[in-house]
């Protein structure tokens, strides 16, 4: 039987954005997926995003090929120029893209912390260690309303982050986009996290935000936790603030959340400074995954 193609609705798109879904199926067997991704924001327009599955025993008989086609037809329908693909180092999957044209143009090396296995002692001197000129602050869920213009100020610090040609471009956050994304990992019964880095000045009482680092527990607080964002001011880098907050919030989730096993990160491979900050507070590599880019 030949191979199927079903469009599929997305019951969960949020606003500004849309997710296609297509389903492969062989006499009604499902057998592959691929899920595309698009936003109607100004710095996110010309991009679709596609995650892409094929069952491991129905490969090499033209299932990728018929949903990434699927895809790129309606990324371009959709008046998107670039088509990015993901898929880990040294498997099935690079290969595919590889085969098709994409082109790879972005590594990110993950890594994980076993939280048993952190060493409290360490992770306490790094935490407790003196910055003079600045302190932490830390809350659950959307930002204070008295740190939010502060919160906001401090979002470019992430704006120069290795990303190779991907054509990502450097994201313009404001309140309502810093809110939108609290609501939607509370939507799903997620917690967010965020532990920030005051330096003493005139922006208000405690003054100006130059850094944070984002992590997103699971609502049972079981299992791993995922690291978002973490970013520091330029003006502010070299002085051990990344290491010092995420320490402090090492220490605090394993407090708050005994039955958390790990917390997990991601960070582009040309990333060195964010990368040795993790090796010093015990992350362990755990893969890599390959960014592939299609131009439309």
């Amino acid at each position: 039987m030949p191979i199927r193609l079903t469009a599929l609705t997305d019951p969960a798109a949020a606003p500004g954005a849309r997710r296609e879904v297509w389903l492969a199926e062989e006499d009604g067997v499902p057998v592959g997926s691929a899920h595309l991704r698009t936003s109607d924001r100004d710095d996110r327009w010309h991009l679709a995003e596609l995650e892409l599955t094929v069952h491991p025993a129905e490969r090499r008989r033209g299932t990728g090929g018929l949903l990434l086609d699927a895809a790129a037809a309606a990324a371009r329908a959709a008046d998107r120029s670039v088509l990015l693909a993901g898929a880990d180092e040294g498997g099935p999957g690079e290969a595919f893209l590889a085969a098709r044209g994409l082109r790879r143009v972005l590594v990110l090396a993950a890594a994980r912390l076993p939280l048993a296995e952190a060493d409290e002692a360490a992770l306490t001197v790094l935490a407790e260690r003196p910055h003079p000129g600045y302190r932490l602050v830390s809350w659950d869920g959307t930002v204070p309303d008295d740190l939010l213009d502060r919160y906001v100020a401090a979002r470019p610090a992430m704006d120069d982050m290795p990303v190779g040609d991907t054509g990502f471009g450097a994201v313009r956050w404001d309140a309502d986009r810093l809110r939108s994304a609290a609501a939607a990992v509370a939507a799903r019964g997620d917690l967010l996290t965020t532990t920030a880095v005051l330096a003493d000045g005139p922006a208000g009482e405690g003054g100006g935000m130059v850094a944070f680092t984002e992590l997103v527990v699971p609502g049972d607080g079981t299992g791993d936790a995922q690291h978002y964002g973490t970013g520091v001011l330029p003006g502010h880098r070299g002085r051990g603030l990344a290491g010092w907050m995420k320490a402090e919030q090492i220490r605090a989730v394993r407090r708050r959340h005994p039955a958390l096993a790990g917390l997990l990160t991601d960070t582009a491979e040309h990333n060195v400074p964010m990368r040795r900050v993790n090796e010093a507070l015990g992350y362990r590599p755990t893969h890599r995954t390959c960014h592939y880019r299609l131009d439309l």
